[in-house]
């Protein structure tokens, strides 16, 4: 990998230079970061503003696997899609990561490592949704300010129940991933094409992945993908139309190496996931239902699980969730919460505070 190639996956002519490359890197959020490491690595010009922020891109990476390590040690949870892919890049060049991804080994583990995470560092935002009714999967979002928080991206941690969501429609909840460890990211590629509605259905218009991903399929060209093996593992997880779509979008501009027969070996699977979608597609979609804080609370260290409250009878399926770190209205996630819903569940919570 090397700035011709960013040169080519960001559309700049060579020819008007390093400074046009990062500027068309920053449309987006941290592609900046990953151009700057392939300038310096080839002693390109630039000034301490550029390293400064270099500098605090590489800590943030390195804050990244620190945290994960601690909490893989500390709860068992353990890192998914971003951090694993970085791994496959050159040492000298910074693969930018917009959040840590963990996924969590049930919701005990899961709060474990909200809490580690609320007690350790200055987290301004919690999100929460969960996926599904009974049982259900968790997911949690952590932020909080970067070194420069006008700068430089928020530090971002996501944790769930469940490593690959799937659509809520035709592609189901997956909880576990196992795989070897480049299969794995491979896995991910994929599960962010059907989470970006970039999939590859029936009649859809092939939708070009985002450099970044191209980027990271290039580090993975040449690991060892055996090609039945690795079409059928894709098959199992539910995401062959994604990898062959997004393998067919990269050939024209990478070469493929050990993926192009990944590819090849693909093809048989694709009409049977295409037939098993078109018919999930009459049967009702995954409930998901999103957290609208109403309370950061005083840790609850002796909560291993969040409990699910009633909302009072005037918010029609609504629900509280008291977690650990806070507590939350449910509700659609499009679907914002009325000064009355919220009225009405903070009187439920008013009760719950005085009653248990």
């Amino acid at each position: 990998m090397n700035t011709a190639l960013l040169y080519h996956l960001l559309d700049v002519d060579p020819a008007d230079g390093p400074a046009e490359l990062l500027h068309r890197a920053r449309g987006s959020r941290h592609l900046p970061h990953l151009v700057l490491s392939a300038l310096a690595r080839e002693d390109v010009r630039m000034g301490e503003p550029a390293r400064a922020e270099l500098r605090r891109a590489r800590a943030r990476a390195d804050r990244y696997a620190g945290l994960a390590l601690d909490l893989a040690r500390s709860t068992g949870v353990r890192a998914i899609h971003g951090l694993p892919l970085a791994g496959y890049y050159p040492t000298d060049l910074l693969r930018p990561q917009a959040a840590l991804d963990l996924v969590a080994p049930g919701e005990a583990a899961l709060w474990q490592a909200v809490v580690r995470l609320v007690t350790d560092h200055p987290v301004e935002t919690i999100d929460v949704t969960l996926l599904g009714d009974r049982p259900h999967h968790t997911a949690v979002t952590v932020r909080w300010p970067a070194e420069d928080p006008l700068l430089d991206p928020w530090y971002r941690v996501r944790l769930a129940t469940a490593a690959l969501p799937g659509d809520c429609a035709t592609v189901p909840v997956r909880p576990y991933l196992v795989a070897d460890d480049h299969v794995e990211c491979l896995i991910a590629l994929a599960e962010a094409q059907l989470r970006h509605g970039r999939n590859s259905g029936a009649g859809e218009p092939p939708v070009a992945p985002d450099p970044l991903t191209l980027l990271d399929l290039s580090c993975l060209t040449d690991q060892p993908f055996e090609p039945a093996e690795t079409a059928a593992v894709l098959a199992a997880y539910r995401l062959a139309p994604e990898a062959a779509a997004l393998l067919d979008l990269a050939a024209p501009l990478l070469p493929l190496g050990t993926l192009a027969a990944v590819r090849t070996a693909l093809t048989p699977e694709l009409a049977p996931e295409r037939r098993r979608r078109a018919e999930a597609a009459t049967t009702p979609r995954l409930p998901v239902r999103h957290g609208t804080l109403l309370r950061r609370t005083v840790i609850r260290h002796t909560w291993d699980e969040a409990r699910l409250l009633g909302a009072g009878d005037s918010h029609e399926g609504g629900a509280l969730l008291l977690t650990p770190v806070a507590d939350f209205l449910l509700g659609a996630p499009d679907a914002s919460p009325t000064h009355a819903d919220r009225s009405t569940a903070l009187d439920a919570l008013h009760h719950w505070d005085t009653h248990c």
